[in-house]
């Protein structure tokens, strides 16, 4: 029968090749070394000048000598079958196969003389030994793979099996592959944390507040201003799968259609339906709005806002009638307004003193815009006249009446005025059947106009009773016109008319010029004189509603195509009123300016070398140059700043990860979202809208700069500003060749220690052992023992003996 033998040091073996797993370098040469210390230690198979008999002296070397009833046989050994003297041939042991002789879940191994047994993998012998012979109730059961710490790595649950394992991802994590169950001894495959990564993008749409990729994360929506979302949900989730589920927000365009109706009123100038967009009214002649300006704005809801204001109907009286001059007769209507046009009737009724019967009555028709009309009547000298006004358009008024006595002749001509521009008046009896020539001596000047300068004179014969003369006048001009008569006796006059407005448009073909210019014609020609317009300018934002720029000037000049170039504010919606002095026919044009690069805000600088960089502190800046929409935190590496251009970047994906030369953009955040003082820690591992800070590489450069954008009618600008320093030194090539040497240097140090130690326990066994036999006898005897000794260590027999000894 034949035994285990046990190493000391390592574990089981067999008089088979000697078995360990994992054996290499030192552990080599230990076990080499306890083969020799276990053979010097071994006792002799006989005791020294033992008698050997023949029969004995011809065993084969795997067969022993024993004695049955006095005689002496060969035996072959224990794993060997043979005669025992000529032959001794290995047993093989596993020709039944491993269940048969070793058991369930195992591998038979022959050896020579013997055989060891294995547990297949994922079984484990309940010797709790690699190899085992089943002679001492030694099996193999299920090994429970599990009880091993991170089998399935991080993020991963083992679920044990007979003779195997399963590896399964836990909530929130995903295998590599996308396989489960996995291996990672067999496939490498481990589970990795679910990331969504960055979340859709909203058409017109954006991300509000910071949110987490992980699994379950949530990402909340909101529509871009001037846009609504049409639907009830704004929100997405990260998904167990690693995906983002589809946003069902949806961003309409905000558009109010068309402005609403005021009754009595009609729109002025162009109009827009976007939202902040505001359009304005004004009141059809004989209405007027007595509460202020008639607007209506576009809301955010999409409607236009009700404006509680309307038009409602003049009630126009004649007041304030006085007599002038004898024959002239000025009024004011009250209320009125300048560019309204009305038409009197004037009754007039003369009777002499003398006289019951009329002498003199006339009809006559007067159309003025102007709210203290005047007329100078032809009326005879010596005569009481009642005269009777009232107004026949745009609606009939109540009349009234003013008496006029006439004085005697007294040289002077009884001149009136009819049709603005138009002189009347009435000849003496007798002197009808004679011509007579008129001198008129006409000079115009106008009070808001000083080098405004209108002179002409000319003559006018006629037999007529009652003569008429038409003056070319200019329009909005104060003139004073002296008649004399060239007879004698003479008579002469002097009449002061203040013609309107002209009725007619002086402003044409208005153009836009370099988004802030206006150029236009002017249609009346008045020889070379010059025309004052006069400025009314609105500005308006939508995005900025406490913005409200109200600006008037006048301009001069004698040009035919008058130029002017206006200072408006960038990123602004104007209404530009011109109207000719002359005329008093205003001219309303829209115009938009473009947006222009944002102000920088108020940041404070910070340079840092080596230590942690302290909190950024980024403070709102102002709509001053349009609508600031975002603010992003570009980290660029130190060495590019010189070569950035912050204009240059196009899209969100200006930077790459592929090269440690680019950039990335750390954080962006809305112009809505952000407070007065926004604070932001560089690489805190956050996603500040679709970006991630991440954290920054050890032992480099960087730059930190600001960027900030304004967009606005599908214009965009930006401005950028250096906000933070980050400097850090390296290893130098020296300072690494250093580390790694010494490395090598500790790593042969370590091995040439092991070497030397087992070098000497092998020396210090063997000087015991041989002392110890030379000791038992004299110097022959010494040198016979060594001899054996090494015979010994020679034969087959004893090298088997060497691994088993027989019972």
């Amino acid at each position: 029968m034949v035994r285990e033998g046990r190493d000391p040091w390592r574990g089981v073996y067999s008089n088979g090749p000697f078995l360990l797993q994992g054996q290499q370098g030192c552990f080599s040469l230990l076990l080499l070394l306890q083969l020799l210390l276990v053979q010097l230690l071994r006792p002799a198979g006989r005791a020294l000048g033992a008698p050997v008999s023949g029969v004995c002296a011809t065993c084969h070397v795997h067969a022993t000598c024993q004695q049955r009833d006095g005689k002496e046989s060969c035996i072959c050994n224990y794993g060997f079958v043979g005669n025992g003297i000529t032959q001794c041939h290995d047993k093989d042991e596993c020709q039944y196969g491993a269940t048969v002789v070793c058991g369930n879940k195992t591998s038979c191994h022959n050896t020579l003389g013997g055989f060891y047994c294995v547990c297949l993998e994922g079984y484990r012998a309940t010797n709790n030994n690699k190899t085992f012979i089943p002679n001492d109730g030694t099996f193999c059961t299920d090994l429970n793979e599990c009880e091993v710490p991170d089998t399935c790595g991080p993020g991963g649950q083992c679920i044990n099996t007979p003779g195997s394992y399963e590896c399964y991802c836990k909530n929130g994590y995903l295998p590599q592959n996308g396989i489960q169950p996995f291996y990672p001894t067999r496939d490498g495959t481990l589970c990795k944390e679910i990331d969504c990564g960055t979340p859709p993008e909203i058409p017109n749409g954006y991300i509000i507040g910071k949110y987490t990729s992980r699994l379950g994360g949530q990402v909340n929506y909101a529509c871009k201003e001037g846009f609504y979302n049409d639907q009830k949900e704004s929100m997405t989730t990260c998904t167990a799968d690693g995906t983002w589920e589809t946003p069902k927000i949806h961003c309409q365009e905000i558009k109010c259609g068309s402005p609403p109706v005021i009754q009595h009123a009609i729109l002025v100038g162009n109009y827009s339906s976007n939202l902040g967009s505001i359009v304005y009214y004004t009141c059809v002649d004989g209405f007027e709005s007595t509460g202020g300006n008639l607007t209506s704005l576009c809301t955010a809801e999409g409607i236009w806002k009700k404006n509680t204001l309307h038009c409602t109907e003049k009630k126009t009286s004649i007041t304030n009638v006085f007599v002038f001059n004898d024959t002239c007769v000025k009024w004011r209507v009250s209320p009125g307004r300048e560019d309204l046009k009305m038409a009197y009737l004037i009754h007039i009724q003369g009777q002499q003193r003398d006289r019951t019967e009329f002498v003199h009555e006339d009809l006559l028709n007067f159309t003025t815009s102007s709210q203290e009309p005047e007329v100078c009547l032809h009326l005879d000298q010596g005569t009481n006249y009642t005269v009777t006004i009232r107004i026949t358009f745009p609606r009939l008024s109540v009349p009234v009446t003013v008496r006029i006595q006439t004085a005697d002749d007294d040289g002077s001509l009884n001149v009136s005025i009819f049709n603005e521009t138009c002189l009347k008046w009435k000849r003496n009896p007798r002197d009808i059947a004679e011509k007579q020539i008129y001198q008129f001596q006409v000079l115009g000047q106008r009070q808001y106009q000083n080098n405004f300068y209108h002179e002409t004179s000319f003559n006018f014969t006629t037999r007529e009773r009652f003569p008429e003369v038409c003056l070319d006048l200019y329009p909005r001009t104060y003139y004073t016109i002296n008649i004399t008569t060239m007879a004698f006796p003479k008579h002469s006059a002097h009449i002061i008319i203040a013609t309107p407005r002209s009725v007619k448009q002086i402003i044409s073909n208005i153009s836009v010029l370099n988004e802030t210019c206006l150029r236009w014609k002017r249609n009346m020609k008045m020889d070379d004189s010059e025309e004052m317009y006069l400025f009314h300018i609105w500005g308006r934002r939508g995005y900025q509603k406490e913005f409200d720029q109200e600006v008037s000037f006048n301009l001069t000049t004698g040009s035919w195509a008058p130029e002017v170039c206006l200072e408006l504010y960038p990123g602004t919606n104007y209404t530009v009123n011109i109207t000719a002095a002359s005329s008093g026919l205003p001219v309303v044009v829209s115009l938009m300016t473009q947006i222009t690069e944002p102000p920088i805000p108020n940041i404070e600088f910070i340079a840092v070398q080596g230590d942690p960089l302290p909190a950024l502190s980024l403070r709102k800046a102002e709509d001053r140059n349009g609508p600031i929409s975002s603010y992003q935190v570009l980290v660029l590496p130190l060495a590019l700043q010189s070569k950035f251009l912050c204009d240059s970047i196009q899209n969100t994906t200006f930077f790459t990860n592929d090269s440690s030369t680019k950039g990335y953009v750390a954080a962006e955040f809305l112009a809505k979202d952000i407070t007065d003082v926004q604070e932001i820690s560089l690489g805190d591992r956050l996603y500040y809208g679709k970006f991630y800070n991440a954290p920054l590489k050890p032992r480099s450069d960087y730059c930190i700069i600001l960027r900030i954008t304004s967009e606005w009618n599908q214009v965009r600008r930006q401005s950028c500003v250096v906000w933070a320093e980050v400097k850090d030194s390296s290893f130098s090539l020296l300072q690494m060749m250093g580390v790694g040497l010494g490395s090598v240097v500790a790593v042969v140090i370590l091995v040439l220690l092991s070497f030397s130690v087992v070098w000497f326990l092998f020396q210090d066994h063997k000087g015991k052992r041989q002392s110890s036999l030379v000791s038992q006898g004299g110097p022959r005897e010494r040198s016979t023992i060594k001899k054996k000794k090494k015979k010994e260590l020679q034969t087959p027999s004893e090298k088997k003996a060497f691994f088993y000894t027989p019972t």
